[in-house]
């Protein structure tokens, strides 16, 4: 159980990240596709509710932080959690993908050095 939980918290500060970003991330990719056109100004009306996605992305970052190392694990023997590798795994794909939503909300703010 506690390992859904933590998923959950990356799962959704994953979405709370893309939300942040895709005022910024969005025409940029789209215009490296070479796709264009004046409706592309529509994806930059998220932008005032960029700093709430941005606070649910750190939130969750921070539940799934508690819940991999604060708090303790409580496995019965023999079930998957109670292996010590699983825990490790869990750590690493949660920094992975820390990484990674940090790098998606830092694109606003070098988006201009790439233009």
């Amino acid at each position: 159980m506690a390992t859904f939980k933590a998923r959950g918290s990356l799962l959704a500060g994953a979405l709370a990240a893309v939300g942040a970003s895709v005022c910024c991330v969005g025409p940029l990719v789209l215009l490296t596709l070479g796709i264009g056109g004046a409706w592309i100004s529509n994806l930059t009306a998220l932008e005032p509710l960029r700093p709430w996605f941005i606070a649910a992305t750190l939130l969750f970052l921070g539940l799934a932080f508690r819940r991999l190392y604060l708090q303790p694990q409580v496995c019965e023997p023999g079930a998957a959690c109670a292996e010590p590798i699983v825990l490790k795994r869990q750590r690493l794909i949660f920094w992975l993908v820390a990484l990674g939503l940090l790098a998606l909300l830092s694109v606003p703010w070098l988006a201009p050095f790439f233009l």
